[in-house]
């Protein structure tokens, strides 16, 4: 998106109360399954994890809570407890906030250097594919939504902030060390 056009911190904050999300609403946890799903497979509770961008629900961490997992809640505009940058996690997911990276190079770089050996980095968010018809696609409409991924993109980021391959499964992204 045109920088000029990028919405300030209080329209960004005000978009996000719109949403009604809810912790315990089966909806919303069916919704980031695919994340918790992964995690619940490949981590056990003793493993760190943060929930980057958590939003004012932080459902994902609430989820892995509720069964016993150590994760933390990090958001800029609801959670901005700047302590969780400054130690390393086994796993760290981004549910539908990459898309809203104003600085993209430095958010990944960040995210890659809060990532532990072996770490992996979970990502949710809308993948644009030649098949969308980009004027009627919705998920551009969103004025959040400062940045899309293609799938070569997402390769890109991969290979420049030394990830493996990663893999891509609708819009579930995993990237590796």
């Amino acid at each position: 998106m045109d920088k000029a056009l990028w919405p300030d911190r209080n329209t960004e904050k005000a978009r996000y109360l719109e949403h009604h999300n809810v912790v315990e609403d089966p909806r919303f946890q069916a919704f980031v399954a695919p994340i918790t799903q992964h995690i619940f497979h490949y981590f056990s509770p003793q493993h760190t994890g943060l929930d980057f961008g958590a939003g004012h629900a932080p459902v994902i961490s609430h989820v892995l809570q509720k069964k016993g997992y150590n994760v933390a809640s990090f958001d800029p505009l609801f959670f901005n407890e700047q302590r969780l940058l400054n130690r390393t996690y086994d796993y760290i997911c981004s549910c539908e906030v990459i898309e809203h990276f104003h600085h993209p190079a430095d958010s990944f770089a960040l995210l890659r250097t809060l990532l532990n050996p072996q770490g992996q980095l979970l990502c949710m968010t809308e993948i644009y594919h030649e098949g969308i018809d980009f004027h009627q696609w919705n998920y551009k409409n969103d004025p959040t939504h400062v940045f899309m991924y293609h799938r070569k993109t997402l390769s890109y980021i991969a290979d420049r902030y030394g990830f493996k391959k990663p893999v891509i499964d609708g819009r579930f992204v995993v990237f590796s060390l």
